[in-house]
Formats: structure tokens, C-alpha cells, sequence
């Protein structure tokens, strides 16, 4: 953790000249956003930050340095949207979320050979750290949506465990699920993604993932 500090220290002079401008900004490490009102004003910022740096020895990576709108930047995962009543809000950055869901797909991948409570143990190491640090978020629906995603995974796995129809109509029956949906699912077991979605969300409700110790990132 000493390359964060030991930018904090070189950037600070960074840091005060933005201040002495009156400009709104957040940084941390080399990640910094500055907020202005206008792409001139935006390209002004620019420059100042390419000399300031410049002095410094150091230089902006162009690559991933744009003056855009704030709602089309992120910092640290996070980004900003505006809500049907024109207030600006915290969400989780695309690339975030991209990032995490392919954590999940190989946490609960359909090969492996490991059973539904090591998948959920995975899950559970992993799954509250990014909700804590992501708590800041303030639109609930991309979480409710990726906590539909990760359950309809899980569903599928257990198609792909169970690998045929009785296997899957016994099992589904010990679970407690009514006869005529176990037998929709086992009949449908090799349309695993399919299924998972429908009649098989009746079959297994998300109360059982509740019960397996799932957590949840939405409300």
C-alpha cells in the first residue's frame, strides 16, 4: 500500500494548485477527476494538469485521460447518472460491473466438479467485500438485476449436476418443489439456461438460496 501514499506526497502540489483555482476535484493515487462546466473549460484543466505534471517528471496517460462528461468518466468503480428528477447520483461503473460478473461466471462455471454449498462458500468470500465497498451505489436495480443473474446461474449448475430428467425430478421432489414442476424441469433438463429462467424459478424460489447462506446485493 506505499504507492498510494507515495503519490498523495508528489501530487500534493497538484492537489493545491487545483485548490488555489477553485476547482472541484477527487483523487486518489494518480486516479483524479476534476469537474468543470464546460469542454473549454475542461481543456484548460487539461493543459494546467499536463504542465503541473510535467514539472513533476511525470506524464498523463493520454490513453485513459478525456475531458468528457462526468456521467461517461469513473473513478475508483464508480460513476454518476442522472435520476428522472435531475439529481446526480452514485452508480457502479460498467467496467465494475463487467469485472464482477466474470468473477461469477468463474465461481459458478458448469465444469469443475464442485458441489452447490463450496460454489455458495466461494460466492459468500467474495460477494460481501464488493457490496461493502460498493455501498455508496445509489441505484438499486443493476444490483437486484445482477442478484436475478448470479441465482439463474446457480439454477443452471444444478441442471448441469444432476445431468438427466429422474435425477432432476427426485431431487427438485426432496427440495419440496409441487410434482408438476419438477416433472416441467426434468422434462426440459438439457434446455438448462432456458429453464433455469422459468419453471424452474417456482421449483427452487430464492428463499432456498436465502437458506444456502446466498448473499444478496440488492435490497
Amino acid at each position: 500500500m506505499t504507492s498510494p501514499l507515495l503519490a498523495n506526497v508528489l501530487l500534493d502540489e497538484v492537489d493545491k494548485e487545483l485548490e488555489k483555482r477553485g476547482h472541484s476535484f477527487v483523487r486518489y493515487a494518480d486516479d483524479c477527476n476534476v469537474y468543470v462546466r464546460s469542454p473549454r473549460a475542461g481543456q484548460r484543466v487539461m493543459g494546467l494538469l499536463r504542465r503541473l505534471f510535467g514539472r513533476l517528471r511525470l506524464r498523463v496517460n493520454e490513453s485513459k485521460s478525456a475531458v468528457d462528461l462526468a456521467k461517461r468518466r469513473k473513478i475508483l468503480g464508480y460513476s454518476f447518472c442522472e435520476a428522472p428528477d435531475q439529481k446526480v447520483k452514485l452508480r457502479v461503473a460498467g467496467k465494475a460491473l463487467a469485472t464482477l460478473k466474470t468473477r461469477i461466471r468463474r465461481i459458478t462455471r458448469r465444469t469443475g466438479g464442485r458441489s452447490m454449498t463450496r460454489v455458495i462458500e466461494e460466492l459468500r468470500e467474495y460477494l460481501p467485500g464488493w457490496s461493502n465497498y460498493f455501498s455508496l451505489a445509489e441505484t438499486p436495480t443493476p444490483l437486484a438485476d445482477l442478484d436475478k443473474w448470479i441465482r439463474h446461474r446457480l439454477r443452471s449448475l444444478y441442471l448441469k449436476q444432476w445431468k438427466r430428467g429422474p435425477t432432476a425430478y427426485r431431487r427438485l421432489r426432496a427440495f419440496g418443489a409441487h410434482p408438476h414442476v419438477a416433472a416441467a424441469v426434468a422434462a426440459n433438463i438439457r434446455r438448462r439456461w432456458k429453464i433455469s429462467r422459468h419453471a424452474f424459478n417456482a421449483a427452487l424460489p430464492n428463499s432456498h438460496f436465502d437458506a444456502l447462506g446466498l448473499p444478496r446485493l440488492g435490497v
